[in-house]
């Protein structure tokens, strides 16, 4: 596998945020799509826990400072563009603020 460091990420292309794919490291399920910004991402390498950006409440936060649902990073993965990160989790807590195990709980209704 192919390695970049965290300074070859591309903030710039989205104004300062990246998406980032959480998904299961056992299940293999996406869990949910958030965001992070460079702290957040040399936070979530710091200290192994998933931090992220809130585009909504622009601020930085843990997963699961609220909840008790740390969620501890196994591997971060960039995309070829350098602009997407995955995140590959040891989870066992529901990762959506519902209560759901993920955030994709609902189904599209067909026409």
């Amino acid at each position: 596998m192919n390695v970049k460091s965290a300074d070859d990420i591309d903030f710039a292309k989205r104004g300062g945020v990246i998406p980032v794919v959480v998904q299961d490291k056992k299940t293999k399920d996406v869990l949910t799509v958030v965001y992070a910004n460079k702290e957040a991402l040399a936070k979530t390498i710091e200290t192994s826990n998933a931090w992220f950006w809130s585009t909504s409440k622009n601020k930085l936060w843990m997963k699961g400072e609220e909840s008790g649902n740390v969620q501890p990073v196994h591997e971060i993965l960039v995309d070829c563009d350098s602009d997407a990160l995955l995140y590959i989790v040891d989870s066992d807590k529901p990762m959506c603020h519902t209560g759901e195990r993920t955030c994709f709980h609902y189904v599209v209704e067909k026409p």
